[in-house]
């Protein structure tokens, strides 16, 4: 593509984009909405998503510290009142409290400070419930110690104002998240985001760098689900903005113009350095180069005047001119006169980012003087609050900044380059729409104002093309509906095969209601089949299955649900939750009763002598045992069935188990039942098998392959179809979930299917019923066909006789 011709284009469509700009250096300023972006000369503004006229000038930018009184919950689960206080914060920025106080999810209870009349106000506790929180979360945590020193921070008790306390301060930091045995909670990284906040009040000090990328890279490599909870509180954006900015005015006092040329030692990383911080550190300032290196993110400072360096390339595998690192990759320094074309064709590539010789002449014209490159092994810091996305990153993340630039709108395309690691290593038949370069907004990932190098199938290309007009972070993604589960994994479900499944499950469940129906109407005509034990015992089991697909069909329904939990009927939600969780165990319970009795009947055939009233028995067991999960999780965790905002807006939470309410009160059951009944069909399949072989020269041939028929039945009768669910759910591909969809749903269709229709003693009932003469003429025929054989049998014996 021209990109020349076309740059009045690419420009209308970068301004879609959301366009960083500089704030005012001689002001503060706020959003009149309540909202707030710090204005110190190094922080920025979106100029096309704020309105100009709704800032105003704050008087004050800081919430002082306020008492606050709340309940610790004690370890005898007691509550005791204790007096504490909120901690200093800026506008905008979501406090904690002096004295750790945390919820049960890990999360630190916290108070927003607002603009009301041109100042700083506290968020009103007015309309709050009671907060009753605790003092320490679990053993290993750091949110104690972290809370201390993010104290002393604020309160001045801790020296920052020059290099030594600084350095000083982050060292203990650092320490804390290096800890081999420490547990990371949403507190901490939250805690981590303020902290570095107030960093960015004072001066930026290059001798922390290496301590604040340890940092980040220990966070990177904490549990999802941790990072998930704290970005709502828009924990990992704030950390993640702060680390950049602090980043963005390094280069100045790393790669100063007044070091090139000047030939330096070896540049290789300090051992003690490193193993202190867990960072690599190169210098390379006699070229204009800086490098701070870890597995998990990487920082790169250039100053082009010094060698005409203005890109970096990273690499998985050494090759000509490339440098090596403890940290698994090997990377080598782009010169603004190099082809694009050529540094796409190496091998090994991973990503690669560089300004044409042009375009930095462009830019160096504006005011920059130094660029810094980022990159991240993943996209652990960019978290979506929503539980619902479009599309995923499936690269290594590439940040590239220019500070000096009064704005972030380039008027010539930068390129780079990224690894399609969907292709190395897909998760799932990912989509091809909706997939190309994009960059994060800090709310989602986008592709606007991205340009995407033509490709006939993006997913199939191992090195993706991508132009940009504004800078920030960039990524790779992969289009597909991008699903979160309750342990916080993430499935691949594309538009196409999503809606392909809603069809699929609602067809299967509609035909297993009229299956039910079926059971039960047969049951009702005929008292000969009605009477018998393994007719009720399958009443019982059908019973159990209408009721869970009525639930999930037509009663608790996402529309329902939100309905609920917006009016506020809490406890009807609870109550259809918990209706639903019991209507799925009662249907495994009966599942493993119907499992049992077929092991007796197939396996252990001899001496079978059932108990008296087993069935009324079974039938306790079955309907009464689901309580005891189902109460427990409704009376200690009640919240776990009310569906989140998230779901509701993305039309995905019904009032359901969720948490360690879905993996202990529904999964875990369910589990155990179903590795159970895999185990009795086995017994099962492998006795019909047997007496197979030992029949090949019998009369009994047709019998065993009846029980062969018999033995794929119960492959639908015992819930196996739940394995194909719990292999989708481990991502083992989208086909699983196909066939979850088609088995799972269809077990009330199948069962109607072979115990009425292929039942040859209810074939005859049902005929019997609607054609009794055609029943009349059968029996008719066979008495006739019964005389004749009697009367052949008599003459044959007189012949005989005679």
């Amino acid at each position: 593509m021209n990109f020349n011709w076309c740059a009045g284009l690419f420009v209308v469509l970068a301004l879609a984009a959301p366009i960083y700009t500089a704030c005012p250096k001689e002001s503060q300023m706020c959003l009149r909405n309540g909202t707030y972006q710090y204005c110190d000369g190094e922080e920025r503004y979106f100029t096309n998503n704020i309105n100009r006229a709704d800032l105003v000038y704050c008087a004050s930018m800081f919430c002082e510290p306020e008492e606050f009184q709340h309940d610790y919950i004690t370890r005898n689960h007691d509550q005791t009142p204790h007096q504490n206080k909120w901690k200093r914060a800026r506008i905008g920025e979501r406090a904690t409290l002096h004295d750790v106080c945390l919820l049960r999810n890990g999360l630190p209870v916290t108070r927003e400070c607002r603009v009301q009349d041109n100042r700083a106000h506290w968020e009103s506790t007015e309309h709050w419930d009671p907060v009753a929180c605790l003092r320490r979360f679990r053993e290993h945590a750091i949110s104690g110690d972290l809370n201390s020193l993010h104290d002393d921070l604020l309160e001045g008790r801790r020296r920052t104002n020059d290099t030594q306390g600084r350095r000083a301060m982050t060292g203990i930091m650092r320490d804390m998240f290096r800890q081999r045995d420490r547990t990371l909670l949403p507190a901490d990284v939250h805690m981590t985001g303020q902290m570095f906040g107030t960093l960015m009040l004072q001066d930026k000090d290059a001798t922390v760098s290496a301590d604040l990328v340890s940092v980040c890279k220990e966070i990177m490599s904490c549990d999802s689900k941790v990072l998930r909870l704290s970005a709502q509180l828009n924990a990992t954006n704030s950390l993640l903005s702060q680390f950049e900015s602090y980043m963005d005015a390094l280069p100045e006092q790393l790669v100063p113009k007044e070091r090139c040329g000047k030939v330096v030692a070896k540049p290789s990383s300090d051992a003690t350095e490193t193993a202190t911080t867990g960072v690599e550190t190169y210098n390379f300032s006699d070229i204009g180069v800086q490098a701070l290196i870890t597995g998990n993110i990487s920082v790169f400072f250039a100053n082009p005047e010094c060698d005409r360096i203005t890109g970096i390339a990273i690499f998985s595998a050494p090759g000509d001119q490339r440098k090596t690192s403890d940290s698994g990759y090997w990377y080598r320094f782009i010169r603004y006169s190099e082809d694009l074309a050529k540094v796409k064709e190496e091998a090994h590539l991973e990503t690669a980012a560089f300004l044409p010789e042009n375009l930095w002449r462009q830019v160096s014209s504006r005011g920059a003087t130094y660029l810094i490159f980022k990159v991240y092994a993943h996209d652990a810091l960019f978290v979506e609050t929503s539980l619902q996305r479009t599309r995923k990153p499936r690269s290594k993340v590439i940040s590239i900044s220019i500070p000096g630039l009064q704005s972030n709108l380039l008027s010539l395309p930068l390129p780079f380059l990224l690894r399609n690691e969907n292709l190395r290593n897909p998760d799932s038949k990912a989509f091809s729409f909706g997939s190309g370069c994009g960059y994060w907004n800090y709310e989602t990932w986008s592709n606007e104002g991205v340009i995407t190098g033509s490709s006939s199938d993006l997913l199939k290309d191992a090195i993706i093309e991508c132009h940009t007009y504004h800078l920030t972070q960039f990524a790779f993604l992969v289009g597909g509906s991008y699903r979160t589960n309750d342990l916080g994994e993430e499935v691949l479900i594309t538009p196409i095969n999503e809606k392909v499944l809603d069809i699929i499950s609602i067809v299967g469940c509609s035909l297993s209601l009229l299956g039910i129906l079926g059971i039960f109407l047969t049951a009702a005509l005929f008292k000969s089949w009605r009477s018998q034990a393994s007719t009720k015992v399958l009443l019982h089991l059908s019973l159990a299955m209408c009721l869970q697909m009525v639930l999930f069909v037509f009663l608790n329904t996402d529309d329902v649900s939100e309905a609920l939990v917006v009016n506020g009927n809490i406890v009807r939600c609870v109550a259809l939750g918990a209706a639903m969780q019991y209507s799925i165990l009662v249907l495994f319970s009966w599942m493993l009763i119907i499992a049992f009795l077929q092991f007796q009947r197939y396996v252990t055939v001899i001496g079978i002598e059932r108990p008296p009233r087993y069935i009324l028995k079974a039938a306790i067991v079955a309907w009464l045992l689901p309580l005891v999960p189902t109460l427990l999780v409704a009376l200690i965790d009640p919240d776990s069935y009310v569906p989140t905002a998230d779901q509701l807006s993305t039309d995905t939470g019904i009032c359901y188990p969720s948490g360690y309410g879905l993996i202990f009160g529904v999964v875990l059951p369910v589990t155990l039942i179903t590795v159970s009944n895999l185990v009795i069909f086995v017994y099962v399949f492998y006795s019909i098998s047997h007496s197979l072989s030992q029949s090949i020269h019998k009369n009994e041939k047709k019998m065993v392959v009846k029980q062969i028929r018999l033995s794929i039945m119960l492959f639908f009768l015992l819930g196996l179809t739940w394995i194909f669910g719990i292999f989708a759910f481990m991502h083992a591909g989208v086909a699983f979930s196909y066939l979850f969809c088609i088995t799972a749903t269809m077990q009330g269709f199948v069962m109607f299917i072979y115990f009425v229709l292929l039942d040859s003693a209810n074939r005859r009932l049902w005929v019997g019923l609607i054609c009794p003469t055609k029943m009349e003429m059968d029996v008719q025929k066979r008495h006739t066909e019964l005389q004749s054989m009697t009367t052949s049998s008599t003459n044959y014996a007189s012949r005989s006789h005679q």
